[in-house]
């Protein structure tokens, strides 16, 4: 008697995610619509989208998997191993060659980086000040917590929920602060290595949860898609933001912010295909990107009202409180802030905002001496962030987690 071997069912073009609520998610991306000056959806590109829930950082995921191999194991990459590697060139005896390759990778800057002009954004980021970590916040996190997939794997993490909500958003900060500094992503500086360090961190997650996941339903843990719907929160969204808060930002500023994160997101592994010169471009991406995204599900609340708790947390608590969720109102709008389970506020602290920057920015700082004052006066406010949310203890990014394989 012989037997046939049953094929393996073929997996869907798109997982069920994909474009589930895009009525929802199209009066959500409509602002995105208008200034992306995007006419029609452009079904290749939502197709590619759809494809990109299923593709990883393949470089990533290559180290990943050695640095879940049993100690002992040939190729295997330790923590220490990885750790002493971010140091610099030839600091490790020996190296796995999925180390190597890793660190070969990312040590190949290409051609079109500007380090000039990366120079250029972390300034003007700098000079955005409180409103780049308001905008960061509330528009960039809280405001992506109103589609399900990442939201959920954040919970089933517990990233961002109970006590691990202060620790993660501090270490958020702290990367974002560390890459706006002079020569930050030169290879091997600061903001350089703790990109280095996030994205082995990202492999590790997608590496470790790839088993358990409900794949079908949302695709791969950490995938080129909400890799690229992430990018365009820190960059796109940013600016957006910050000028609706009344933050003149003009063309040249604007290429060097973009430029700045365009590295970023290659450090990161971020396929080519979502890397963009042009913040009318990003605008266009994310119309596309929020197109695609799934509906709200239970984790987004929960976070957002977990960030809100632990704002309260913060000197000055109330008042943060309430200022988040009334700049919060007006970012997301009140059908969002019910969603998320928000209590919905006057936008006092937005108006507020609009005139205090109106000030500042047209005002007290004008011309090249105006940028530098502007600058310090970002810097004051990230000392001052990171020292509230961190509080006494030790500002870094966490530790890499590497369960093996077979725990």
């Amino acid at each position: 008697m012989t037997t046939t071997e049953t094929p393996a069912p073929a997996r869907p073009a798109f997982p069920t995610r994909y474009r589930e609520a895009e009525e929802r998610s199209a009066r959500i991306a409509r602002p995105l619509k208008l200034v992306g000056g995007v006419r029609r959806v452009d079904e290749e590109l939502m197709a590619r989208l759809g494809a990109g829930f299923w593709q990883c950082d393949e470089l990533g995921d290559r180290l990943a998997e050695a640095m879940r191999m049993r100690a002992g194991e040939p190729g295997r990459v330790s923590m220490r191993d990885f750790a002493t590697r971010l140091a610099g060139p030839g600091t490790v005896v020996d190296p796995a060659p999925a180390l190597e390759e890793f660190f070969a990778a990312v040590e190949a800057t290409p051609d079109w980086v500007d380090h000039d002009l990366i120079a250029e954004g972390g300034r003007v980021a700098r000079r955005l000040g409180r409103n780049a970590a308001d905008v960061l916040l509330q528009l960039s996190l809280i405001g992506g917590y109103r589609f399900g997939g990442p939201t959920d794997l954040l919970v089933a993490t517990g990233g961002l929920t109970g006590d691990m909500t202060r620790r993660r958003i501090a270490e958020t900060q702290k990367w974002s602060v560390a890459i706006m500094q002079p020569g930050a992503l030169h290879p091997y500086a600061e903001g350089w290595r703790l990109t280095v360090h996030v994205r082995a961190m990202h492999a590790l997650v997608n590496h470790t949860f790839a088993q358990t996941w409900d794949v079908e339903r949302w695709g791969l843990p950490i995938n080129q898609t909400d890799q690229a719907a992430t990018l365009g929160l820190f960059d796109g969204v940013l600016l957006l933001g910050s000028r609706a808060l009344g933050v003149p930002i003009t063309r040249d500023d604007s290429r060097a912010v973009m430029h700045l994160w365009k590295y970023v997101g290659w450090l990161m592994g971020v396929d080519d295909q979502w890397l963009v010169d042009t913040e009318r471009d990003r605008h266009r991406l994310n119309y596309h990107v929020v197109r695609a995204q799934a509906d709200i599900s239970d984790a987004g609340p929960e976070l957002a009202q977990s960030i809100i708790e632990t704002v309260g947390a913060l000197p000055y608590g109330w008042y943060r409180r309430e200022r988040t969720l009334s700049m919060l109102t007006a970012f997301l709008g009140v059908r969002s802030m019910r969603e998320l389970g928000l209590p919905v506020r006057v936008p006092w602290a937005t108006a507020g905002a609009i005139a205090a920057n109106t000030v500042r920015y047209r005002v007290l700082h004008r011309g090249e001496a105006g940028k530098r004052r502007l600058e310090r006066w970002g810097d004051r406010v990230a000392r001052r962030v990171l020292r509230d949310y961190y509080g006494d203890a030790q500002q870094q990014v966490g530790d890499l987690e590497t369960p093996t394989r077979g725990r």
